[in-house]
């Protein structure tokens, strides 16, 4: 299912009544993405945390038309090492239908480009250990691996629903 001409696409800021389309996509992607599990609850709230905040970090979505084909969710830190603003590449995902036709492209130079115009220091992203195509796509790029080895704390599951409940009745 091809889209052909560059008029019929567009990349765009997401909007709150992009949800069920983001989160159709983030399901998508985290089935392939061995650490994470598909939960829409959880990606309905994160998405529109991002949404709803933006300082926090940007979501764009290629679209034609009302149709969203892809999306790059941008967030926002501070790097002391770098001295400045940093960004963290979270979620680059294209439709399964619409991939190897140059879209995840055009969304990562979008990225790039804000990255630049906003005067962001350094992008930083993860992806599966044993995922070659996307890390030859993102070296393609101008991404380099890195010798940091990612590390994780989760608060659990029950705690942290708890503290939100609890949160929410304040």
């Amino acid at each position: 299912m091809k889209v052909s001409g560059m008029s019929e696409t567009r990349i765009e800021p997401a909007t709150v009544e992009d949800l069920p389309q983001l989160a159709d996509l983030l399901q998508d992607l985290f089935t392939i993405e061995a650490e994470f599990r598909p939960d829409q609850e959880k990606q309905l709230r994160g998405l529109r945390l991002i949404l709803e905040q933006p300082n926090r970090g940007r979501i764009f979505v290629l679209r034609s038309f009302d149709r969203i084909l892809g999306m790059v969710n941008l967030l926002f830190t501070i790097s002391t090492a770098e001295g400045g603003f940093v960004m963290i590449l979270e979620d680059l995902i294209i439709r399964q239908e619409y991939r190897a036709q140059g879209f995840g492209v055009q969304l990562l130079n979008y990225a790039l480009d804000f990255a630049r115009q906003k005067d962001f220091l350094r992008i930083t992203l993860l992806t599966d250990r044993m995922d070659d195509p996307a890390k030859a796509f993102f070296a393609k790029h101008g991404f380099q691996e890195s010798k940091m080895v990612p590390m994780r704390w989760r608060q659990s599951g029950e705690k942290a629903a708890v503290r939100e409940f609890a949160e929410r009745a304040v």
